[in-house]
């Protein structure tokens, strides 16, 4: 079928919206017309990564109505509202036991721009297109694996539900599903970007206190201030260790989260914990050192990929705190027409919108 999608040919080019060809669904996967589907950097460093996966069609925060299923697919019929997630084998050692966030096959499923059996549903002209994350979500339409689907009510906004499925589990499930803290304990997190600003309210929600929220960038540390912040250090005007100390009587925060994927701030973020802290290191990139004696001791590092989420199960429960009022995601997002693709993607790399979402033509 004849479909619309955003293309980036070679590495730094912009998108270009064109016609494609879309093949039909295979026996486990699913055509879904798809209705919106959030921009991320994760996005952004493929548009600009060399020897990557161009031509491609990008975008991995989509959200939809499905249309057909293959024979085999279980669970999901036309009409359904759904989210799309990650990909994820099913069959390797991660998967078996219930963490199917670090599938050993998480980088062909998910970067390698093929479905689940090698080949691409995707063409131009005789031209095999690439996908990512097997959704390909910058279109009007995408043909996915049953495994990727999320059940979403019907009470839920369907536009909004997209970015549930990368970015803002993996800040929320840095807080929910990892670090766990008790009502009462402190928290730091660095970098108020959509990642960030959903550790933050998964941090109001567990009662944590005080909820320190560190950024350059003086209006995202307002926003953070009515998502749950209750204080706010802007690190180009102070020393956030220092100050993270002071708020918290000289001893430290009991957790942190770095959601910058730098290691300058990941080293940071570790130093504003107390002698017995956890650093929940969220951010993809840049180079981690530290001082064993002086930084390590005996806090704990971990690393945390999509949340540490189980989709079916968690994209749901963050949908009912939606629902309820609890995790108000959507004081962070901006719409945008499809058509404006590069201002969305160009507003969300310079911080200007936290979290631009594509909205699709009818």
């Amino acid at each position: 079928m004849k479909i619309k999608a955003a293309i980036v040919y070679k590495p730094n080019d912009p998108y270009v919206i064109e016609e494609i060809d879309l093949a039909e669904p295979k026996e486990e996967e699913v055509l879904v017309k798809i209705v919106a589907s959030g921009v991320c950097h994760t996005d952004e460093s493929i548009v600009h990564r060399e020897n990557s996966i161009h031509p491609v069609v990008l975008g991995h925060e989509g959200s939809g109505v499905i249309v057909r299923v293959g024979d085999r697919v279980h669970g999901f019929a036309p009409g359904d509202k759904v989210g799309l997630s990650f990909s994820y084998c099913g069959e390797c050692f991660a998967c078996v036991t219930g963490r199917p966030y670090q599938c050993e096959q998480n980088g062909r499923l998910n970067f390698g721009g093929r479905a689940y059996d090698g080949t691409t549903r995707l063409t131009k002209d005789g031209l095999e297109l690439s996908n990512f994350f097997n959704q390909g979500s910058f279109a009007t339409y995408a043909v996915t694996h049953q495994k990727n689907l999320v059940h979403v009510p019907d009470e839920m906004d369907l536009r909004l539900v997209g970015p549930l499925g990368c970015g803002i589990q993996t800040g929320a499930g840095a807080v929910l599903n990892c670090l766990k803290p008790e009502p009462g304990s402190s928290i730091v997190v660095f970098g108020c970007g959509g990642v960030g600003m959903s550790a933050l309210m998964a941090a109001k929600i567990c009662n944590c206190s005080p909820i320190i929220a560190v950024d350059t960038v003086d209006s995202r540390l307002e926003l953070a201030l009515t998502l749950g912040a209750t204080h706010v250090i802007n690190a180009k005007k102070a020393n956030p260790p220092a100050v993270a100390k002071e708020i918290t009587n000289g001893r430290g925060t009991q957790y942190a989260v770095d959601a910058t994927g730098t290691g300058v701030t990941a080293r940071s973020a570790l130093q504003c914990t107390h002698y017995f802290g956890m650093l929940a290191v969220v951010g993809a990139g840049g180079e981690f050192t530290l001082d064993i004696g002086r930084d390590l001791g005996a806090r704990v590092i971990t690393g945390i990929t999509e949340g540490r989420s189980i989709p079916t199960e968690f994209i749901p429960q963050l949908i009912r705190f939606h629902l309820a009022g609890v995790f108000p995601f959507d004081k962070m997002v901006q719409f945008y027409d499809f058509e404006d693709i590069n201002t969305a993607a160009k507003d969300s790399l310079s911080g200007k919108t936290i979290k631009p979402i594509l909205l699709m033509p009818d």
